[in-house]
């Protein structure tokens, strides 16, 4: 792929001996790109998500995985890279729960986004200067919290924190951004103007986004790419307009019933033929084709 950003090679991770979390995993994503992890409970988007970041270590065992972001090591053969520090300031992450200072101002929460680039004495005493708080102050009002900057973290709603969290991520200059069920705790309403931010920062910034997903109906309408997991392994990988219930119900079985299909955010699609996925081996890479 050209200009790749995230590889990943032949990742696995077991948490308890017999069953991997994560399975001989490979993924590339290109600059630029808008990708949604999707797969029920336990398929592994989490795990994944956190070792993209180098959050978790895979299996030692495991041979010569890999996971390289922005041309850079962030893991390899069991090991996270020692200099990881100046590469994860590059890279931002989401989090379903926020992870704001409930106690501390809006401001003061995105602010901190520069901390990976600024001296550890004057991050830990809070002093950032005028220029970083016009920073986060701007990258508030993308996300159209601006309005909210001097009010308590703990006074807002669950979809205006996660904003903020992206705000955050913005003000970290982040070129690559991970967002691990951002939206899964939100309602609709909320859960639709997160991923317009991030759909819209993806188009104006060319920020690379992989965003894992329970709502397949989120991944048809903002990301032109889906991968999908299932007890750690990648089986399908192409385009999110395949994604019809139908096919959901080929790949997941009874499990299909967790993506759940929101008619509420696109017309039904039209009746399309796609391929089966294979229970093992390599991932479907499906090409839509209407039928009428």
């Amino acid at each position: 792929m050209k200009d790749a950003v995230v590889e990943v090679r032949n990742i696995s991770k077991s948490y308890t001996r017999g069953r991997k979390a994560l399975d001989d995993i490979s993924l590339t994503v290109g600059r630029g790109e808008m990708v949604a992890l999707i797969g029920a409970s336990g398929s592994g988007k989490s795990t994944l998500i956190r070792h993209i970041s180098g959050l978790v270590c895979a299996d030692r065992d495991g041979g010569d995985g890999e996971v390289r972001v922005l041309g850079q090591t962030v893991q390899s053969c069991g090991c996270i890279n020692s200099g990881i520090r100046p590469l994860r300031a590059r890279i931002g992450v989401i989090f379903q729960q926020f992870n704001l200072v409930s106690r501390l101002s809006l401001l003061t929460n995105v602010v901190t986004g520069v901390l990976g680039r600024i001296p550890v004495w004057r991050g830990t005493l809070g002093l950032f200067t005028h220029e970083e708080k016009l920073l986060a102050m701007e990258a508030l009002r993308r996300v159209d919290m601006d309005r909210y900057a001097g009010q308590r973290a703990s006074t807002l709603s669950g979809g205006q924190q996660q904003r903020a969290a992206i705000a955050r991520a913005l003000v970290q200059r982040a070129e690559v951004l991970l967002a691990d069920e951002p939206i899964a705790s939100l309602d609709p309403e909320s859960a639709r103007r997160v991923m317009e931010v991030l759909a819209r920062i993806n188009r104006e910034d060319n920020i690379t986004v992989v965003v894992s997903l329970h709502q397949v109906a989120y991944a048809r309408k903002y990301c032109p790419r889906t991968v999908a997991l299932r007890d750690g392994r990648v089986i399908f990988d192409g385009p999110s307009e395949a994604l019809t219930p139908d096919f959901l119900l080929d790949l997941y079985g009874a499990d299909s019933e967790e993506l759940v299909m929101d008619d509420t955010l696109e017309a039904p699609a039209r009746q399309r033929n796609f391929p089966v996925a294979p229970t093992r081996g390599e991932p479907v890479r499906a090409v839509a084709m209407a039928t009428g």
